[in-house]
């Protein structure tokens, strides 16, 4: 039963960039590659972070990606390669319910 879509796992990955411009190339790019379905790009947001021993203040672009459980870690290697931070965020969150055509619309882009 594993085809069946309601047994895939759909989650969200998320990331952030200094620069809206990186944000939609690695957005467009990771659809591209099949590794996600969407990625909306949205901010700015200012983060609040400690880094080198201080309190840093920026302001960023969050991009979230549509994917399977199954190709989270693909996914979060594809980030952190292309990414021009030393430590990019990527969080991975299980999506635990939603509109059954959309989450099977996901499954399906995302395949090969």
């Amino acid at each position: 039963m594993a085809n069946n879509p309601v047994d895939v796992e759909i989650v969200q990955v998320a990331t952030t960039f200094d620069a809206v411009q990186e944000a939609e190339a690695l957005a467009s790019s990771a659809v591209e590659a099949r590794l996600a379905a969407c990625a909306q790009a949205e901010g700015p947001v200012t983060s609040v972070y400690r880094w080198d021993g201080a309190v840093q203040k920026d302001e960023e672009w969050r991009v979230t990606f549509k994917t399977t459980a199954a190709l989270a870690d693909r996914l979060t290697e594809y980030i952190v390669r292309k990414h021009s931070y030393d430590v990019p965020e990527v969080l991975v969150t299980p999506v635990t319910g939603g509109h059954q055509q959309y989450l099977e619309w996901v499954r399906s882009e995302t395949q090969e």
